[in-house]
């Protein structure tokens, strides 16, 4: 049971957020405080609070998590948690999530905290069966991550960063549909499905990566905080991240899981490695 509880949490899913760590640098290098034990106290509430979303979800899904070659072994899905318990796991993760988010002392923090938390449960509760709505919802996981990072060191973000944020989030979310289309799912499994298809995705997806990379480089024009001269220095790395991903999910049937890809597909973490290299030199940092 303690394995089931532990995979319930899905800890390996925080590295979703990384989201809540990018604005940093360029916040600071604008002139925004880093206090890092506040920050690390939001992240890792933040954290906690995912898990609960992703307890919550199962707990929700377990009986359409059966119809799924993969999902079919979570644990309330596969019997090793009950749903009981699972429902129990999911309040202590929120509560403890929310006791280090008010530990910041940061309003805007423990705003964005129970927003995040009512979006997740209002999803989990009959939202993800609307096409479109379900994919929007998931979406702004992403951008609330984004806005958090901004709230824990007291910045305003852009225009451009929220454009970039919750194109990209949209992105990702009609990947995954695509990839559950493909694995053969239907609407028995996901009610959202019947109101997608292959053609109708593959433009989303087409749409929303321009969108995205659009954006970033007319931040990357706009900011204030990136030395002169440098400043496109990461769009080729933003460029080939989004197409690199685009083109596994079209020809590897990619998708279904970002953690999965940036645990997994070596030419994406040599790419975000080299997007952290080039900005740190834009942001003149060394």
């Amino acid at each position: 049971m303690l394995v089931g509880l532990l995979r319930l949490a899905r800890p390996a899913d925080w590295i979703k957020n990384v989201f809540v760590v990018v604005p940093v640098p360029f916040a600071v290098k604008a002139g925004a405080s880093l206090e890092v034990i506040p920050f690390l106290l939001g992240l890792a509430g933040f954290c906690l609070i995912n898990s609960a979303a992703y307890t919550l979800n199962d707990l929700c899904d377990a009986d359409a998590d059966r119809l799924h070659p993969q999902k079919k072994n979570r644990p309330v899905a596969a019997g090793y948690v009950s749903p009981k318990t699972a429902a129990l796991e999911s309040l202590v993760l929120f509560a403890l999530g929310m006791a280090l988010c008010v530990a910041t002392a940061k309003v805007a923090v423990i705003m964005l905290v129970l927003v995040y938390a009512g979006i997740n449960v209002f999803y989990s509760l009959g939202a993800k069966s609307v096409a479109l709505l379900d994919v929007f919802l998931l979406s702004s996981g992403f951008v609330i991550r984004v806005l958090l990072g901004c709230a824990l060191v007291e910045a305003s973000p852009s225009a451009w960063l929220i454009l970039c944020a919750s194109s990209l989030a949209l992105f990702l979310g009609f990947t995954k549909r695509r990839a559950d289309l493909l694995a053969g799912l239907d609407a028995d499994h996901r009610a959202s499905l019947r109101g997608y298809n292959r053609a109708f995705l593959d433009q989303a997806m087409a749409i929303t990566a321009g969108v995205a990379l659009l954006s970033y480089a007319l931040y990357s024009i706009d900011s204030r905080v990136l030395i002169e001269g440098r400043e496109m220095a990461p769009i080729p790395f933003v460029a080939y991240g989004i197409l690199n991903y685009l083109r596994l999910a079209q020809t590897d049937h990619a998708g279904g899981s970002p953690v999965k890809i940036a645990l997994t597909s070596r030419s994406s973490q040599i790419c975000a490695l080299g997007w952290i290299v080039a900005v740190t030199w834009s942001l003149g940092l060394w």
